[in-house]
């Protein structure tokens, strides 16, 4: 299996949305693709701060994440890499993918000098927690939300 990584086109983002809707815990909140994700693409597409990333196998997407590479003054001024929005295709899930993709993330923020890559992922997904400290991610920090709609 051949699986390449590319910056999303206006094209992928229904694609995109689809994939991140394919669970219980984001299918409440992500709704179906509209312009309300047109917009939110354009944004990230303008950034240079902001990659929306699809993953394809064999031509077809299978995968997405959004990389944000984060500024601070923090840790001397460190650049941060967060990832977020993270899946594969249900049915792909368990082959390795995720791994690969995410190896990829974290190569892509070494490339671009940053110090740290953070995440957060919901407190109930206990496979996801598992997949990220596979891979060397720490449990190190607390999240707070705050809902402002």
């Amino acid at each position: 299996m051949s699986m390449t990584f590319r910056t999303a086109g206006i094209g992928d983002v229904p694609l995109i949305v689809a994939l991140l809707a394919d669970d219980a815990i984001a299918a409440a909140r992500q709704g179906a693709f509209g312009e309300e994700h047109r917009a939110a693409f354009e944004a990230i597409d303008a950034d240079p701060n902001n990659e929306l990333i699809v993953a394809d196998l064999d031509g077809e997407v299978v995968g997405t994440m959004q990389l944000t590479y984060i500024p601070g003054i923090s840790r001397r001024g460190a650049l941060r890499l967060q990832i977020e929005a993270v899946r594969i295709a249900a049915p792909l899930r368990g082959r390795g993918l995720g791994r690969r993709m995410m190896e990829w993330a974290v190569e892509r923020g070494r490339a671009r000098g940053c110090a740290l890559v953070q995440l957060t992922t919901d407190k109930t997904r206990k496979d996801a927690h598992r997949f990220y400290e596979s891979l060397g991610f720490v449990a190190s920090h607390e999240g707070y939300k705050l809902a402002l709609g």
